[in-house]
C-alpha cells in the first residue's frame, strides 16, 4: 500500500497537530504537508501529489472557502477529497462549503469518532 499525502491547512499550528494526531491514531499510512493559509496550500498542492485536503475555513490571505472554489475550478482537482475542519458550525456554512465542492465537513473541536467516520467514507 502506497503512502498517501494529506495536506492539513489551518492557521493554528496547534489545530494542525490535533488533526495530524487524530489521523495518525487511525493507522492509515500517510505523510503530512502543512499550510497556514489557503495561498500556501495552493502552492503545496501544485508541488506535491496530494490525496486528501483537511481544510480550515477562517484563515488569513486566502480563506478555506476561497481555496476550495479555486481548486474546484481546476480540472485536475475536481475530484480531490476536501474535508472542511472548522468551527463554522452554522447550517448555511455547511451548505455553502458542500455547494462549493467540499467532500465533507467536520466541526471543531475534532472528535475522533466523528473524524474516523468521515475519513472512512473516503477512499485513500
Amino acid at each position: 500500500m502506497s503512502v498517501k499525502t494529506v495536506l492539513v491547512v489551518d492557521d493554528s499550528r496547534i489545530m494542525r497537530n490535533i488533526v495530524k494526531n487524530t489521523f495518525a491514531g487511525m493507522n492509515i499510512p500517510c505523510q503530512f504537508v502543512e499550510a497556514a493559509n489557503g495561498r500556501e496550500a495552493l502552492y503545496l498542492l501544485e508541488k506535491n501529489e496530494i490525496h486528501l485536503v483537511l481544510l480550515d475555513w477562517n484563515m488569513p490571505e486566502l480563506s478555506g472557502l476561497d481555496f476550495l472554489k479555486k481548486i474546484r475550478a481546476v480540472e485536475k482537482y475536481k475530484h480531490l477529497p476536501v474535508i472542511m475542519v472548522t468551527s463554522e458550525a452554522a447550517r448555511y456554512n455547511v451548505i455553502e462549503a458542500l455547494k462549493n465542492g467540499a467532500t465533507d465537513y467536520i466541526i471543531k473541536p475534532v472528535n475522533e469518532k466523528n473524524f474516523r467516520e468521515k475519513i472512512s467514507k473516503i477512499t485513500l
